[in-house]
């Protein structure tokens, strides 16, 4: 039997067992007996995450559960022991990023087994829902945003055969990463460019001497194209300190970024809209709880650019949505 083939039969069966008790020991819609662990991947210390639990928490007030948010540390023993905990304790919905293919397949499926809502945000096994047991995924999708920021800086910048494009990410094994860089070079393998990848770390003073290290000792270098926020942010300030005049454009959105945009020393950067994530995750899972609906899969932002023409409308919003 398939993870596919496991999961049908256990969310069919778990929607129907869960529609049932819940609306009848409710009658006057009082939810807030719903316990949703919300379990990040990456460090607490995490701008991005932000947006991402304001979403989260207004999700929970409007439907009236509760959510408890954790952080993995981008260690798989703690997330693996958070979601253990969370199954002993009898939680109602998990949405979690899951950023390993393989190390936390056994626990979810063991939570879809025990009639817990399973659904992933804002980073998924690269495999979907074929790779482990959860319903649906509110995120980005990697390869076709990483596809449309790579043709936008060649339009733009004429990037082309035999130029080196850096591509500079968190934690380059991480399933964003690896799908976000699949789309990039994909795109700069058509006009013949190449894409190298560095670990930068989430920590903006690692990352800035980092890419700063590798752009002094790649100075033929064309192009920096970050596959996250951090580098992203870092991106401009790595390139002034290299002595370098070249391009960049990235991923994600804060106010560092934006105010790069609006400068002129970022292309563009795309908009997963991580508000949205959190927000729909906890929605989605919440109705599933209460009347057994079967959450539906959702790209929150992968084919948007944020650029000189809009920048303005995601300034006014910048921290707290995205």
């Amino acid at each position: 039997m398939t993870i596919r083939d496991m999961l049908a039969g256990i969310s069919l069966s778990a929607a129907i067992a869960m529609a049932g008790p819940a609306m009848a020991a409710d009658s006057d819609n009082d939810w807030s007996g719903i316990d949703i662990l919300v379990l990040h991947w990456s460090q607490s210390s995490n701008p991005f995450f932000g947006p991402v639990n304001a979403g989260a928490e207004d999700a929970a007030e409007d439907q009236g559960v509760r959510i408890d948010i954790q952080f993995g540390e981008e260690d798989p023993v703690v997330t693996s022991n958070i979601l253990e905990t969370a199954i002993a304790n009898g939680v109602d919905a998990i949405a979690l990023g899951i950023a390993d293919d393989d190390a936390y397949d056994g626990i979810l499926c063991r939570a879809a087994e025990a009639g817990i809502v399973v659904v992933s945000m804002n980073i998924d096994d690269s495999q979907g829902r074929e790779g482990t047991c959860r319903l649906a995924f509110m995120g980005q999708d990697f390869v076709s945003a990483g596809y449309v920021l790579g043709q936008r800086m060649i339009a733009e910048h004429g990037l082309g055969e035999g130029d080196l494009v850096f591509t500079p990410v968190e934690a380059p094994e991480g399933t964003y990463a690896v799908l976000r860089h699949r789309g990039v070079a994909q795109a700069m393998e058509e006009v013949g460019a190449t894409t190298e990848m560095l670990a930068t770390t989430n920590d903006h003073g690692t990352a800035l001497n980092l890419m700063t290290q590798y752009l002094l000792g790649h100075p033929d270098t064309k192009a920096v194209i970050g596959l996250g926020q951090t580098p992203t942010s870092q991106a401009g300030q790595a390139i002034r300190d290299a002595g370098l005049d070249i391009p960049a454009g990235g991923f994600d959105i804060s106010e560092s970024i934006l105010a790069d945009i609006r400068d002129g020393v970022l292309t563009a950067a795309v908009d997963q809209q991580p508000y949205s994530q959190g927000y729909y995750a906890v929605t989605q899972a919440a109705l599933a709880v209460k009347y057994g609906l079967f959450p539906s899969e959702m790209d929150t932002g992968g084919m948007g650019l944020v650029d000189k023409a809009n920048f303005a409308s995601a300034v006014e919003w910048s921290g707290r949505t995205r």
